[in-house]
């Protein structure tokens, strides 16, 4: 199994920059997609980010919602063990405890195509 711990969530004022964390351990995977997602008081959870191995290597694809494209990245040294998400112009709506989440194969932006999660990171977004 694969166990995931985020960090790096906090208090910033709107317009600042955060960038979270996410460190994986257990098996690894030769394919798979990590993904960012987030979820507000009284909302349901929602996709942000994820970046997904497709084929060879040194080759990756990333894909964000709409609402982020611009002002966040997902990255990281290694997708497989470490996973950032670079977090730039944040907004109030951008507050919530945020998710990172992994799957051995490629997957949707639906939250339930997810076997791994961590356990979260609140951030918070002041006007």
């Amino acid at each position: 199994q694969v166990q995931l711990v985020e960090s790096g969530g906090g208090l910033v004022q709107a317009g600042g920059s955060l960038r979270l964390s996410c460190a994986a351990s257990g098996r690894t995977f030769s394919s798979y997609t990590m993904a960012w997602f987030r979820q507000a008081p009284g909302k349901e959870r929602q996709f942000v980010a994820k970046i997904t191995r497709s084929g060879g290597s040194t080759y990756y694809t990333t894909y964000y919602a709409d609402s982020v494209k611009g002002r966040f990245a997902i990255s990281g040294e290694n997708a497989k063990s470490t996973l950032y998400l670079q977090m730039n112009s944040l907004k109030p709506e951008d507050t919530a405890v945020y998710y990172c989440a992994a799957s051995q194969s490629s997957a949707t932006n639906s939250p339930r195509t997810y076997a791994y999660w961590g356990q979260g990171t609140q951030v918070t977004v002041s006007s």
